[in-house]
């Protein structure tokens, strides 16, 4: 006999060992007669070696585990390929830190080797954490298989891919713009700056016009907006939050239809403190509504401004050295106090003097978005420097086909929007990182600064043969790529390309990916361009489902700040995993998840009533009977529970197939709570207890054989809990042949739908379904039993009155079911099955106190109503509030105008008494 309760602490590492001593993670042997759908394969977004699993990686890795074990179970050879992210940036940031922890000297100090050999020192006791973790989640990966983007094979893949792209011309090394760290001393990627909101100022500057010139500028306007009033002036106002990248500035730019500078583009203005003639120029960048409409351009300091620069051909110089201090060493001009300045304090330093001579016209308070680098927490900085670049234009291309012509396809299809706007406006992409863990780039540098791009220095030494009449001394550049530079290769790199590997063979390209939407450029655009031009054009993987995010239960974004983080180690600790996989799976259908530990409670208790009703089946001997075969069964119950469980294994199916786990995970709850607990089961009983010997034999074969088929729907979501009911009730009956993970997945025939079974048992479960509402309605008391009446029924709803009398009386809980001619006095009819049904009330309840009762309800109602559309009626609410806000309300009111209608419907039912 099954325990009372699943215990999950207990259970899910013994379940999870068995699984992985079967070798079943592993994909099953070719068969001569696999085709290319008898694999399926995926590859994880693998996390950063530095990560501890949080409630994205809770999401993202059911999902995947839920089509890994489908697959599986439909038969086919299943590569779900595990791997970790060696994490440049925050790797080094870790080790750091624990080196300065432990008394140690810094890394510059110790050395590029010494520190190194620290971080795999590291990596191999603490780096993994994370992929622990996702075994206790219950992920099926091959665990034999996985990989890591710093391991030998990697390297040299990466290796290779860099050489050749270079000689393909699309790897380059160029001088631009990047977001510089100046606390790593880095160039970082754009996911990896966080926009926050601080306070600032715009400060106004007038730049005084060389050369003499003055015009005439608007200051007063009339009704139409029309200029009635001028001044002499012989400046123009610029304004910035940035006071000091003024000193780098190299032009002002001003929009070509504005009438107020027409006549000054092509004109100069004289930069105050370093006295440099910069001219006016016309770019649409410049917005005539904003400010004075005139905008100061600093090229090297700026990315809009870089692009205003490179149309008109300005100069871009650098002020600012890698720490963010200022320098003159591309600017002469600039003067000797302001040399190794802090950014912040030549900030206020230059205010100041624009005060004290005069040329600050303005400050204006305000709160902006500032970059900060996520991982440091400094202010970001515009920064030229010489950096390594991939041609993405060009590798771009296509990868845009793909999309558009469908060879692989985006799960909602809405996020292709994202996937095009980003490939259709993108950006060289910078590669290198001034970082010491990572790839490093593998080009040389000669005596005479020439460079030598090789997988290996013995191939850069010969090549440099060409250039000198004898070896020399060659420098390996010192920066490493971009951490999604290796990721960019992970579908076919951790499969063992460049070698022609089996694997590559049997499972790529990969069928699915699943992953977020904030990557959808980062990672997958580039997977898809590296993947296209170094697999002979075929895409990576043929579908990408993206989840959403997960938030609080108001739809906040969730962070340790707020407190509202939800830990989901501490939800498999306290709750286990399988409740916290189906939550993920059923509310997996929106963008914006609003989860809660109540919802994950919630269904909890879903896999109690499941442990419950095999519990119950247990004590009622439904055991699995040898050769049993369902399509035999004769009772109505019995071949109607078999169509519903037909029906039940279409739905799932067809939504795991389409990547709907919220529909599919829909499916299971409604077939094993509503369907076969709350009415099957229910149905069953009077069989089990009664002398049909034949039926109940029948009836407990049925049950056990449903709920093998249950198990086996429900174990891709929930697969400890199913795992662990296999195996108890496996010891009794025929003999199991292993695990519930290497069962087949139950395909069920057509004709398992009962037509007649399904029309009557629905003719039952309506009539007992109006029956409990209308107690529910009416507040008849549970203990109460009114007399049922069918009011002239037809013939065949009579002979059906007679068959199921005794399952109305028990389930309706009514005193007696009778058949008459016109509804009695105090009674309340309802229709169903096309019957009118009467249920008599009189002496039950309390008429007065119920109507009483009623009215109040609606009241109250109609005061949440009225308060509601009060909120949703006002403009001010409806845009300023959170979206998340408003929908709140939305859904209150609506729920609101439901229970209103419910409750008046009940009144007028109640007044026809």
């Amino acid at each position: 006999m099954l325990e009372k309760t699943f215990e999950p602490k207990a259970a899910e590492p013994r379940i999870y060992a068995q699984w992985e001593e079967s070798g079943l993670f592993a994909p099953r042997a070719a068969k001569p007669t696999d085709g290319a759908a008898d694999a399926y394969s995926i590859v994880i977004p693998p996390p950063n070696v530095t990560g501890s699993l949080h409630i994205g990686h809770a999401l993202n890795n059911t999902l995947q585990d839920i089509l890994a074990r489908y697959h599986r179970m439909k038969g086919k050879a299943v590569l779900w390929l595990p791997g970790t992210d060696h994490a440049g940036i925050a790797t080094q940031m870790v080790v750091e830190r624990k080196l300065a922890a432990e008394g140690n000297i810094g890394r510059r100090d110790m050395g590029r080797d010494a520190f190194i050999e620290k971080v795999w020192e590291w990596k191999a006791e603490s780096g993994g954490t994370i992929v622990r973790q996702l075994r206790r989640l219950g992920s099926s990966c091959d665990w034999s298989r996985e990989r890591f983007t710093l391991d030998e094979g990697l390297n040299a893949a990466v290796r290779k891919v860099f050489v050749q792209l270079h000689k393909d011309g699309l790897i380059y090394r160029d001088k631009r713009l990047v977001n510089w760290d100046p606390h790593f001393q880095t160039a970082i990627s754009d996911l990896e700056v966080e926009q926050k909101e601080v306070d600032g100022a715009y400060w106004h500057f007038a730049y005084r016009l060389s050369d003499g010139v003055t015009y005439q500028h608007p200051i007063t306007f009339d009704e139409d907006g029309k200029a009635t009033e001028f001044e002499t002036r012989d400046f123009i106002v610029v304004a910035t939050t940035r006071p000091e990248t003024m000193l780098g500035d190299t032009g002002v730019a001003v929009h070509p239809e504005d009438e107020r500078y027409k006549g000054l583009v092509g004109r100069f203005v004289t930069l105050p403190i370093t006295g440099r003639r910069i001219p006016i120029v016309a770019d649409d960048y410049a917005d005539p509504t904003k400010g004075s409409g005139a905008v100061k351009i600093t090229p090297a300091h700026d990315f809009n401004d870089f692009g205003v620069g490179k149309r008109a051909g300005l100069e871009a110089l650098n002020v600012m050295d890698a720490f963010g201090r200022i320098t003159a060493a591309d600017t002469p001009d600039v003067p000797a106090e302001y040399e190794g300045m802090d950014r912040f304090a030549a900030r206020k330093a230059i205010v100041a003097r624009a005060e004290e001579e005069g040329w600050l016209r303005e400050i204006e308070k305000t709160k902006h978005m500032v970059p900060h680098g996520d991982r440091s927490g400094v202010v970001i900085e515009p920064w030229m420097t010489d950096q390594w670049y991939v041609d993405a234009k060009v590798m771009a291309q296509p990868a845009l086909k793909a999309v558009e012509d469908g060879a692989t396809v985006f799960e909602p299809k809405s996020y292709e929007k994202i996937y095009f706007e980003w490939l259709r406006n993108i950006e060289p992409w910078c590669i290198s990182r001034q970082l010491w863990w990572g790839h490093r780039i593998p080009a040389w540098y000669g005596p005479n600064g020439e460079i030598y791009v090789a997988e290996t220095e013995e191939d850069a030494r010969e090549q440099a043969l060409s250039d000198y009449d004898s070896e020399v001394v060659l420098t390996q550049d010192e920066d490493v790529l971009d951490t999604w530079f290796s990721s960019a290769l992970w579908p076919f790199s951790t499969m063992g390309w460049p070698e022609k590997t089996e694997d590559l063979e049997r499972f790529y390209p990969t069928s699915d990916l699943v992953t977020a939407a904030d990557i959808i450029f980062f990672w997958v655009a580039r997977m898809m361009m590296m993947g296209i031009h170094f697999m002979d054009g075929e895409v990576p993987f043929k579908r990408v489902i993206i989840n959403g995010l997960v938030r609080d239960e108001k739809g906040q974004k969730m962070s340790k700040s707020k407190g509202n983080v939800i830990d989901p180690l501490n939800i498999i600790d306290e709750l286990g995993a399988d409740p916290l996989r189906f939550t993920m799976a059923i509310l997996s259908g929106t963008r914006d998840i609003k989860l809660s530990k109540q919802r994950i409670e919630g269904y909890r208790n879903f896999g109690t009533k499941l442990w419950n009703a095999a519990r119950f089946s247990q004590m009622n001997e439904a055991r699995r009977v040898e050769g049993f075969d369902p399509a035999t069964v004769q009772q109505t119950i019995n071949r109607w529970i078999r169509g519903e469980l037909t029906k039940a294994e279409r739905q799932v199916s067809d939504a795991i197939e389409g990547g709907r786990f919220d529909d599919a995970a829909g499916a299971l709850y409604r077939f094993i709570w509503n369907v076969f607990c709350d009415w099957y089961l229910e149905l069953a009983k009077p069989v089990f207890n009664g002398a049909d010997e034949a039926a109940k034999a029948e009836t407990r074969a049925m049950t056990a054989w449903t709920i093998d088929q249950t198990l086996k729907l429900l174990h891709p979501v929930m697969p400890y809990i199913t795992e662990e009911l296999w195996a108890e009730l496996g010891k009794e009956g025929p003999a199991r042949n292993g695990l519930l993970m290497g069962e087949t997945w139950p395909v069920l025939p057509d004709a398992f739908v009962d037509a007649s079974a399904e029309a009557e048992i629905g003719w039952l479960v309506d009539l007992i379904g109006e029956i409990r509402a209308l107690r529910a309605e009416m507040n008849v008391p549970p203990s109460a039993k009114p007399p049922l009446a069918f009011v002239a029924p037809d013939a065949a709803t009579g002979e059906r009155i007679a068959r199921h009398r005794d399952l109305i009386l028990t389930l309706g809980r009514v005193s007696e079911v009778a058949v008459a001619e016109a509804a009695p006095a105090g009674a309340v009819t309802f229709v169903s099955g096309g019957a009118t049904v009467a249920l008599s009330l009189a002496g039950i309840i309390d008429l007065a106190a119920e109507r009483a009762r009623l009215e109040k309800e609606i009241a109250a109602f109609d005061s949440d109503i009225g308060h509601v559309n009060k909120k949703l009626g006002n403009p001010n609410f409806v845009s300023r509030a959170a979206p998340e806000v408003v929908d709140e309300q939305r859904a209150k009111l609506a729920e609101a105008e439901e229970g209103k209608a419910r409750l008046q419907a009940a009144l007028k039912r109640l007044e026809s008494l």
